[in-house]
């Protein structure tokens, strides 16, 4: 009474598919590197260039490539720039805590430290231009 299926299923799984499989890891270590490099650009922006070295040092061990240098400046306050570097390196640190990377971890942590405590330092008095 009923035909028998003769085509594949759709449910089928995709193990059997001709492209490459990326690891849960290899992804983490993609998404910690992205992470990190964004993490970098804003440390360059910052003139943080002992922290952003130690940054690009991780960004090169999960990559197996030096990573590019932040050469533009924005606009934005340092204020901004800390809050977004803060978060960040949060982000990084969770990814580093789930793939279990110790040296991204401590590293992420203690950017997390860093801006923390640049957003909590009261602001330099600026000097007039002019004024004795």
């Amino acid at each position: 009474m009923y035909e028998p299926i003769r085509t594949k299923s759709v449910h089928t799984s995709a193990d059997d598919a001709d492209f490459p499989h990326r690891s849960r890891e290899d992804e983490l270590d993609i998404q910690l590197a992205g992470h990190l490099a964004a993490l970098l650009a804003v440390t360059d922006e910052l003139g943080l260039d002992a922290m952003g070295d130690r940054i690009a040092q991780q960004v090169a061990r999960l990559r197996s490539a030096p990573p590019a240098r932040h050469a533009g400046r924005s606009e934005a306050s340092p204020a901004a720039l800390h809050r977004r570097a803060h978060a960040l390196a949060g982000r990084a640190l969770v990814v580093a805590a789930s793939r279990a990377d110790t040296a991204a971890a401590i590293l992420a942590a203690e950017a997390m430290d860093t801006h923390t405590a640049a957003l909590a330092a009261p602001a330099a008095p600026t000097a007039l231009v002019g004024a004795p």
